[in-house]
């Protein structure tokens, strides 16, 4: 009976990291698809096709292995979500100029 709930709560577990990441990705994703295809060479990266196909390719394989995230194909897509988010999309948001309010610059 524990063995049981062990099991259930790991499989649980698992199943929210692969949706956690699934999520991330759409959301990279989506975000790439809002800026401009400009922004990305004028902050100096890969273009806007490129960052695009890799983030979609990424978000199909974290649909296919949701219920298994630790795989290395489940890493490799965390992994190109986290370097979209944490380099790329800072640097659109420089050249951009972030967030816009209804009155200005928020």
């Amino acid at each position: 009976m524990v063995v049981n709930s062990v099991t259930t709560l790991q499989g649980l577990l698992l199943l929210a990291l692969g949706v956690a990441a699934l999520a991330m990705t759409v959301f990279a994703l989506v975000d790439a698809l809002r800026h401009r295809p400009d922004a990305f060479t004028a902050a100096g990266k890969l273009t806007k096709p490129i960052w695009c196909g890799i983030l979609g390719v990424a978000a199909i394989i974290a649909f296919i292995v949701v219920f298994n995230p630790l795989s290395i194909f489940g890493i490799i897509t965390v992994v190109a979500a986290g370097v979209y988010l944490v380099d790329v999309r800072p640097a659109l948001r420089n050249i951009t100029g972030g967030s816009q309010g209804p009155y200005g610059r928020w």
